[in-house]
């Protein structure tokens, strides 16, 4: 495996409270990066947008709701793994540093760090990264009260964009236990997948490890029950990129224009959600200069979450400089 260590780089801001740290490597620029995306994106034939924009506060909060439902098993599917597993994942990297990209909500790191042992919870760090600040201050201050003497530094960042930074913003010579769970490496296409491992591998230093979620293929009727839930939480959370974009760059979407729509793809191995639009939409986007317009059942992709076969995540694994040590599954092969 090849690894390399990360030059240091300073946070743009931050902010010190008991046993958690904020440091802010977007300062304001959020709004500058959907700008972009949204210009990029909602032209053209195929109009899409990044998964990225429904984890504000909001979205956060609907995730964590669907991740309860009974036709969403990834998330309990992936916790039990933990469970099972957490002892022996941690058993080496004890007094480490825990940098989760992609953080979210805290329940999957739990499991994790109710395997540190003894004194070393007083020096391991728990470093979530996300672009939603609310969402990780919540999340940070949940976990602080529950570990006394854990340590938390919170990167608002976007880890697409500046992985080298935010390792190399973080002091210390500790062993450091990259995670990035959920399966969230399918919201990437292929080609961005393969970019993002290859940053990871060149990030890591000898002795860091690397825990990674895959969602594996089953069958159409399985996957997409859990994207097309009957309470309708994934439609809401679908929508709540239209509330971000409204929220930030002072866009007049109507959500209530939209339908949600989410199906496997077979022949690319993927789950795909839309935005549908019920009627002809047109839509002011002034913090990006534009204005958007769709005709009646066209959509926009919103999101597209890729399934894995072990054959394939090999070969994943091999082109970044990738070698597994240890797979951990569950007993139906499902993750």
């Amino acid at each position: 495996m090849t690894r390399f260590a990360a030059p240091p780089a300073p946070p743009r801001d931050a902010a010190v409270k008991g046993g958690m740290e904020i440091r802010n490597f977007l300062a304001g620029n959020y709004s500058t990066g959907l700008s972009e995306d949204v210009r990029a994106g909602l032209v053209g034939e195929l109009k899409t947008l990044p998964p990225k924009y429904f984890y504000d506060a909001r979205g956060s909060r609907l995730f964590d709701r669907i991740c309860s439902l009974p036709e969403y098993y990834p998330t309990r599917t992936e916790m039990a793994i933990l469970k099972d597993a957490a002892a022996d994942i941690m058993a080496p990297l004890m007094c480490c540093d825990l940098m989760e990209l992609g953080s979210g909500a805290n329940w999957k790191v739990r499991i994790l760090l109710d395997a540190v042992k003894g004194e070393c919870m007083g020096r391991t760090r728990y470093v979530p990264v996300d672009v939603s600040e609310t969402a990780l201050k919540e999340a940070a201050e949940g976990l602080v009260s529950v570990y006394p003497g854990l340590r938390v530094v919170c990167l608002v960042a976007d880890f697409t964009r500046d992985l080298a930074d935010l390792v190399g913003s973080i002091d210390g010579d500790r062993t450091r236990l990259f995670l990035f769970l959920g399966s969230t490496i399918g919201n990437f296409s292929e080609d961005e997948g393969d970019e993002f491992l290859r940053e990871v591998a060149g990030a890591m230093a000898p002795g860091d490890r690397f825990l990674l979620g895959l969602d594996m293929v089953k069958e159409r009727d399985l996957l997409e029950r859990a994207y097309n839930d009957s309470k309708g939480l994934s439609a809401e959370f679908n929508k709540n990129v239209l509330h971000v974009i409204n929220r930030e760059l002072g866009a007049g979407f109507d959500p209530g224009d939209f339908a949600h729509r989410a199906f496997f793809n077979e022949a690319e191995e993927r789950v795909e959600m839309h935005l549908v639009a019920r009627r002809p939409v047109r839509a002011e986007v002034p913090g990006a200069g534009m204005t958007v317009r769709l005709e009646k059942g066209e959509t926009i992709r919103t999101e597209i979450c890729r399934k894995f076969t072990r054959e394939r995540s090999l070969e994943m694994f091999s082109a970044a400089g990738l070698e597994p040590e240890r797979w951990f599954t569950d007993e139906k092969g499902w993750f």
